[in-house]
C-alpha cells in the first residue's frame, strides 16, 4: 500500500493512549492488528497522552500530544495558568505540524464524543477539534473510529465536539445511540455507519481449567474510581460514597458466602477503590490483580464463574470471554452495549448501588450461567462478522488505492 509517488502510506493514531486506561489502549491494539494485516506497509505513529508507554507496548513512535507538560494538572498559581495558556496556544501549531505528515489519521475508538465522566471543553474536547481542523485545512483524512457519542448539554464542550465531528472525513459508531446524539447535536450522520467496539476484535484468551471443578469459582469484581458524569459535579462526593459502600457490602455477603472475590481494574485512577474495598472486608478470599491490558483482564474473567463490573470495557471483556455479567451503569452506553449482547436484564444504576439488590441480581444472573453463555457464543459470532465489515469499510474509505478484497481476520 503505498500513497501517490509509490511512498509507504503515512497513517497517525491520535487519543489519550498509554496514560492508564486499558480500554483506551485495547482500542488502539485493536486497530494496529488491522493495520498490521490489511495495510502491512503503513508507516505507523501516535499523537498521544503517553507516548513513553505507546512506544514501549506497541513498538510505534510516538509524540506527546500536550506542549505543557502539566496539562492534567489542575492550575491554580498564576504561572501554572499561564503556562496552560501558552500550551493551548502552542498546541495549534504543534498539532498542524504533526497532522500534516500523515496521509491519513485514525482515532481509534474511546468515548471522545461523549462526556458521560467529568470533562473541560479545554481539555480533550480542543484536542481533537485542532485535530479535525488540522486535517481539513491540511487534506489529510481524519478517521473516528467505532467512537462512543452522548448528549452533551455543556455548551462550549457540544460545539467543539461537534464540529471536530463535521471536519473529520470518516465516521463509525460502537452503537446506534452514538450515532442518535451525533445526529441531535446537529451533525449528519447519513452516511455513518455503527458497528460494535473495537475491543471486541481482540484474541480472546482460553479459560483455564478449575483446579476444582465441584468447588464455586471466584467472582471478578470490576471497580471505577468512580464520582459521576459531567453534569453531577455537584454530587460528586455522594456519588462515590454511595457506590463504594455498595459495592463493598456486595464483596463482603460474596465472602460470607465462601466466594473467592478478586478485584480488577480498567485504569491507574482505580487503585484506590481497590485499596479502600480490601481494607473495609479484610479477608483473605479478596484479592487484587494488577492487570495491565485488556488481555489480562479477559485472562481473569475468562477463569471467572461471573463477573461483575461497571467500566465499560471491563464489560467488554467479561461479554468476549463468554463469561456472564452483571453491569453496574453510570451511562447509556453499559444498557446498550448488555442488551446487544443479551444480558439487558443484568443491569444495576452505578449512582444508586443498592446491595441487597445487587445480590438478588447476582443469584439470578448465576442461575442461568449455562444459557447465559450459549447466548453470548452466539453473540460473538455475529459480533466479529461485524467488525470484520467495519474493518473492509475502513480501507475502502481511507485507503482508496488499496486492494480492497475483504480483510482476513479472525477473533481467536
Amino acid at each position: 500500500m503505498t500513497a501517490a509517488g509509490g511512498a509507504p502510506v503515512r497513517v497517525g493514531v491520535f487519543g489519550l493512549l498509554g496514560s492508564g486506561n486499558l480500554g483506551n489502549d485495547g482500542s488502539l491494539e485493536a486497530v494496529l492488528g488491522y493495520l498490521r494485516t490489511a495495510h502491512p506497509e503503513a508507516v505507523v505513529d501516535a499523537l498521544c497522552g503517553g507516548p513513553e508507554a505507546v512506544t514501549t507496548r506497541f513498538g510505534i513512535p510516538a509524540t506527546r500530544l500536550h506542549w505543557y507538560r502539566g496539562e492534567y494538572r489542575t492550575a491554580s498559581r498564576a504561572g501554572a495558568i499561564a503556562a496552560k495558556g501558552l500550551g493551548k496556544f502552542a498546541d495549534v501549531f504543534r498539532t498542524a505540524a504533526w497532522v500534516r505528515r500523515h496521509d491519513v489519521v485514525i482515532v481509534p475508538g474511546m468515548g471522545v464524543l461523549e462526556a458521560t465522566l467529568p470533562l473541560r471543553p479545554w481539555g480533550f474536547p480542543y484536542s481533537l477539534f485542532l485535530l479535525c481542523a488540522s486535517g481539513r485545512l491540511l487534506g489529510t483524512r481524519v478517521a473516528l473510529v467505532g467512537v462512543g457519542a452522548a448528549t452533551i448539554r455543556d455548551r462550549p464542550t457540544r460545539a467543539l465536539v461537534r464540529w471536530s465531528a463535521r471536519l473529520a472525513a470518516y465516521r463509525s459508531y460502537r452503537d446506534a445511540q452514538s450515532r442518535d446524539a451525533m445526529r441531535a447535536m446537529g451533525v449528519d450522520t447519513a452516511r455513518d455507519e455503527v458497528h460494535p467496539d473495537l475491543a471486541f476484535a481482540l484474541p480472546t484468551p482460553q479459560a483455564s481449567a478449575p483446579s476444582d471443578p465441584s468447588a464455586p469459582g471466584p467472582v471478578c469484581v470490576g471497580v471505577m474510581d468512580f464520582h459521576g458524569g459531567n453534569d453531577d459535579r455537584a454530587r460528586a462526593d455522594e456519588i462515590y460514597r454511595r457506590y463504594l459502600d455498595g459495592t463493598v457490602r456486595f464483596v463482603r455477603a460474596l465472602v460470607e458466602q465462601g466466594r473467592a472475590v478478586r478485584l480488577l481494574t480498567g485504569d491507574e485512577c482505580d487503585a484506590s477503590v481497590v485499596a479502600a474495598i480490601l481494607d473495609a472486608v479484610d479477608s483473605p478470599s479478596v484479592t487484587a490483580a494488577e492487570p495491565s491490558s485488556l488481555a489480562d483482564l479477559m485472562k481473569e474473567m475468562a477463569a471467572a464463574d461471573a463477573v461483575v463490573a461497571i467500566r465499560y470495557h471491563n464489560l467488554i471483556c467479561a461479554l468476549k470471554t463468554g463469561t456472564p455479567v452483571l453491569a453496574l451503569c453510570y451511562a447509556a452506553k453499559s444498557d446498550s452495549l448488555m442488551a446487544e449482547m443479551g444480558l439487558g436484564a443484568y443491569c444495576h444504576p452505578a449512582r444508586e448501588v443498592d446491595a441487597d439488590r445487587l445480590l438478588e441480581q447476582f443469584r439470578a444472573l448465576e442461575r442461568r450461567s449455562a444459557e447465559l453463555r450459549q447466548t453470548l457464543d452466539a453473540r460473538n459470532l455475529a459480533v466479529s462478522r461485524q467488525l470484520d465489515r467495519q474493518f473492509d469499510s475502513l480501507t475502502a474509505a481511507l485507503f482508496p488505492a488499496a486492494d480492497h478484497s475483504p480483510t482476513l481476520r479472525k477473533a481467536s
